[in-house]
């Protein structure tokens, strides 16, 4: 973790939140009570901030400062609005293509995606609050800085973001083996979502139950699984070849 990222102590995560910093995640000692920390954990549920319990050593490997049970990593970007965004790229008149990445855990991956998104022209990336990887220097370096040009909305629930795009008509495609389909028999040419999942469960069974399609790429090898990142520019790679 970078550290000038980073802020340890309680009292100092509980100002950086009030003075309205983008905390991207907080990791707090397993079984840390006390007034203080109750205090800490008012302000992040109050603000929707994700955090998670840890072992005293992991934050000691975060940082040999005094920390006193908290260890808080600041995000490098802004996050968009959901509504905003979506308004901003369908009134500029371009043909909408967002990516949902649903709770993808790893940080590399993350800023792999990114990257191929900035390449190939995808206007959002819409990820859950909680239980997605974060947006840190391995995310950022692994993005060659593409993170700083593509937008980034983080959502309470995929599934809302999910009905809220089909209400602005923008078709939700899954990437999935559950399929009879292909990429190559989807209509990438219309408002598109593509939606990824997990690197362990692929996308949650109750967000393909809600998509309007869903899409496989075709294996030939023993390994049935391409690593998250490499899929995900197979699709949006078909979206250019579709689009051009």
């Amino acid at each position: 973790m970078e550290k000038e990222n980073q802020i340890f102590g309680i009292r100092a995560i509980i100002e950086a939140i009030q003075a309205g910093k983008e905390i991207d995640k907080v990791f707090i000692q397993k079984e840390n009570q006390g007034e203080l920390m109750q205090e800490l954990m008012k302000a992040m549920k109050k603000n929707n901030i994700n955090f998670s319990y840890v072992p005293v050593e992991k934050l000691n490997r975060l940082t040999s400062k005094n920390h006193q049970g908290a260890v808080a990593t600041i995000s490098p970007v802004s996050f968009h609005d959901l509504e905003t965004m979506i308004t901003n790229v369908v009134e500029s008149g371009k043909n909408p293509l967002f990516l949902i990445l649903d709770q993808l855990s790893d940080a590399r991956n993350f800023g792999a995606i990114i990257r191929t998104a900035e390449c190939t022209g995808v206007n959002g990336i819409i990820v859950q609050k909680q239980g997605s990887a974060p947006v840190n220097g391995d995310t950022v370096k692994t993005s060659a800085g593409a993170v700083f040009n593509v937008p980034i909305c983080k959502v309470e629930h995929i599934k809302d973001a999910i009905y809220y795009l089909q209400a602005s008509g923008i078709q939700t495609i899954a990437a999935t083996e559950k399929t009879e389909n292909t990429i190559y028999d989807i209509n990438f040419t219309e408002p598109i979502a593509i939606i990824m999942g997990s690197e362990d469960r692929g996308v949650n069974p109750s967000v393909l139950k809600i998509v309007d399609q869903k899409a496989k790429l075709p294996m030939f090898g023993t390994i049935e699984s391409l690593n998250v990142s490499v899929a995900c520019g197979a699709f949006l790679y078909e979206v250019v070849r579709q689009r051009l």
